[in-house]
């Protein structure tokens, strides 16, 4: 695609994207200004309607979300002190680039993690959980057939957040919680790809089969083999950018 026209395509998903990207009218009405474009911006990056690289100007950012331009540069500020924006001198400032580096940390801490999670749960899942955690396995399956990014994210997250929860664990829900924005981002990079659909489908299965019969070993296996490939695919892309 002609660089042109792939900006133009990119500028006309970020202006498509930012009435749903900003919390509802309720919310902005009681929340402070630079609250609300915090909180705008950050879904953008999150979601990669904001690319990698790409300069945040605080006038056209002001004009875009209809606030002055010191809220949004109260904003990228804090964007900056979670790793999601980067300041440079004279350069000013762009969206965080993620690296091999930061893949590799990242996707090595949630590898542990999530088979933690599978292995425990699988040992203290509840009856009701049990029956929660199929009920998000459908539900992710569904919205694999909407071609709504944003859905399968969050249901994605609805799924891992039950065996999170059925794990019994505070200070492993401490941990994951602190790493929820980082790996949302990565998440996200890894489902755009409509071409994961059916496999994360079947990676879903095999962890929910593996947790409601017992199997922890089973569970902690497939929970890390989950985490590879999605690791490995955006290794690629990361590769094929640079």
């Amino acid at each position: 695609m002609p660089e042109q026209k792939k900006k133009k395509q990119n500028e006309k998903e970020f202006l498509s994207a930012i009435p749903e990207a900003m919390p509802a009218l309720d919310d902005q009405q009681s929340i402070p200004l630079r609250e609300t474009a915090f909180l705008t911006l950050r879904k953008l990056i999150l979601t990669g309607k904001l690319h990698p690289g790409e300069r945040l100007t605080e006038v056209r950012l002001g004009k875009i979300l209809g606030t002055s331009r010191t809220p949004i540069r109260e904003a990228i500020r804090k964007l900056e002190l979670e790793g999601l924006v980067t300041i440079t001198p004279g350069s000013g400032a762009r969206v965080a680039r993620i690296t091999e580096g930061d893949l590799r940390d990242v996707m090595e801490v949630r590898s542990a993690l999530d088979q933690l999670c599978a292995s425990l749960a699988s040992r203290r899942i509840s009856e009701e959980e049990k029956k929660e955690l199929l009920r998000a396995r459908e539900a992710f399956e569904h919205s694999t057939r909407t071609g709504d990014e944003q859905e399968i994210a969050e249901s994605d997250v609805r799924f891992h957040d039950i065996i999170a929860r059925a794990a019994r664990n505070k200070r492993l829900d401490q941990v994951l919680t602190g790493l929820a924005d980082t790996i949302y981002r990565f998440r996200y990079e890894y489902i755009r790809d409509d071409l994961h659909y059916e496999e994360l489908i079947a990676e879903h299965r095999e962890i929910c089969k593996a947790i409601l019969e017992g199997d922890s070993e089973t569970a902690s296996r497939i929970a890390r083999e989950h985490i590879e490939r999605q690791r490995d695919f955006i290794l690629e892309q990361i590769r094929k950018t640079q």
